[in-house]
């Protein structure tokens, strides 16, 4: 093949492979918290067989807090390796990495699917549970950074490929979840096919890594030296940010044009020094977006799923009941998350200019009494104001939707406010502040629990 030549991708495998390779870095994330019942079950002390995968419990089950920690033991790995991923990427190889986080996760997860048919008191098994969450999600965190610094290399459509993965990852634990109940066998079988299949989701996402040095196309690009902001960047959305017009591959529904609309005016500084940006220039400009991010994060943190998980159908005890939780919080949530993000590629309204978009962030404050106010039985101090099943489907809704859509906003306007050679540094501090969100939400959701 002459030097000038671009391969193609053959049957889209490397496309199809990276898809894959999102969906099993969210996987485990998402089906620890769509499991939480039966987390709550075996913490009550509850003969799993005798117990549905979905049922709620809320009585003595929360003295361990569950819900909260498993919260905030997946989110500050990724603050944490945020912070560290330079010295991180600079000491340790790629394939490393990556493979060793993929097989050290499905490790860890066969060990939490083997638990299922073992006796542990709730304890031990609590303390087992935490630890496979901590180090789950921060070998999760390191892989989704090296990731991102591999497509950093490829055309902006395998960023999206990538992104889209992640996004279903919830609707896929959540449709396993409810696979799991309908199957009509007992509830220990249940949860341990449950737990089963992200393993073989990690296995697959294994064998598709594997394979990329074997596809002439991935080999063409991944030979490539990616820069060094986007080989460093964690659960970065930077790639996202700018379009990638080259070889006609056309814009994604996050990597929209967004250059040419308007480009900010040059500080005298940076008219004689277009060299290195300066973070503190950079987050001078950003500032107020990013801080609409991380407002955006820790609302939704703060409450789903610590409270939104301990809400319960209003209606008699029943099928609708049992898969209520599953349907109307996790699935809901997702679908409606991801349709959320994607309207993006239609509209971004309101613009950076605007002060409707701190406006719009703050109002999702109100999610939190409005959850906290929904079904959940054997609280202490608030009054149940929504008991029907309905008005939590409603904010659900309302929730889910301004979470996807605020979020990959804020994402989206970060890069018009700065210099094109500042882009990558914008994308690398509001990473951070997307981190800081997700930790702040889960630190803050244990508040919210007690006030209940």
């Amino acid at each position: 093949m002459a030097r000038g030549d671009v391969p193609q991708d053959s049957y889209h495998l490397v496309g199809i492979s990276f898809f894959i390779l999102g969906l099993g870095t969210l996987l485990p994330w998402n089906f620890f918290i769509t499991a939480i019942p039966y987390f709550q079950g075996r913490l009550a002390g509850a003969n799993s067989t005798a117990e549905t995968l979905g049922t709620n419990h809320t009585g003595p089950a929360d003295a361990f807090n569950f819900n909260n920690w498993v919260t905030l033991l997946s989110q500050l790995p990724l603050l944490l390796f945020t912070l560290l991923n330079s010295f991180l990427y600079q000491c340790i190889p790629e394939t490393v990495r990556i493979l060793g986080s993929l097989l050290v996760i499905l490790l860890l997860f066969t060990l939490t699917a083997a638990l299922v048919k073992v006796d542990v008191s709730p304890g031990p098994f609590f303390s087992i549970t935490m630890a496979s969450v901590w180090f789950i999600n921060s070998f999760c965190a390191v892989l989704q950074g090296s990731l991102f610094g591999q497509l950093g290399t490829m055309p902006s459509t395998y960023s999206t490929l990538f992104l889209s993965g992640q996004g279903l990852a919830g609707i896929f634990a959540a449709l396993a979840m409810l696979m799991s109940m309908a199957s009509g066998v007992d509830a220990q079988t249940s949860a341990l096919g449950y737990f089963i299949t992200p393993c073989v989701g990690i296995l697959m996402s294994i064998v598709c890594y594997l394979s990329l040095p074997h596809l002439e196309f991935a080999r063409y690009y991944l030979a490539k030296e990616p820069s060094k902001a986007q080989g460093q960047e964690l659960e970065t959305k930077a790639e996202l940010l700018h379009s990638d017009e080259k070889d006609g591959i056309p814009n994604s529904p996050l990597t929209l044009d967004l250059d040419s609309e308007k480009e900010p005016e040059l500080e005298p500084e940076e008219l004689q020094q277009p060299g290195k940006p300066s973070v503190f220039v950079v987050f001078r400009k950003i500032w107020l977006t990013a801080l609409c991010l991380v407002l955006v994060f820790t609302v939704t943190l703060s409450v789903f799923p610590a409270i939104t998980a301990m809400v319960t159908s209003s209606t008699s005890p029943g099928k609708w009941s049992q898969f209520f939780n599953p349907v109307c919080c996790f699935l809901l949530f997702n679908v409606m998350d991801w349709l959320g993000r994607s309207l993006t590629s239609y509209f971004l309204w309101p613009d950076e200019d605007s002060r409707l978009l701190p406006l719009l962030v703050c109002l999702r404050v109100l999610f939190v009494p409005l959850f906290m106010l929904c079904h959940v039985p054997k609280r202490s101090r608030l009054p149940i104001l929504f008991p029907q099943d309905a008005y939590f489907i409603t904010f659900m809704l309302l929730f889910a939707v301004s979470n996807g859509y605020l979020m990959s906003l804020t994402m989206c306007l970060a890069p018009r406010q700065v210099l094109p050679h500042e882009k990558e540094v914008a994308g690398t501090l509001m990473t951070f502040f997307l981190a800081l969100g997700l930790s702040c939400g889960a630190a803050l959701s244990f508040l919210f629990k007690a006030l209940l």
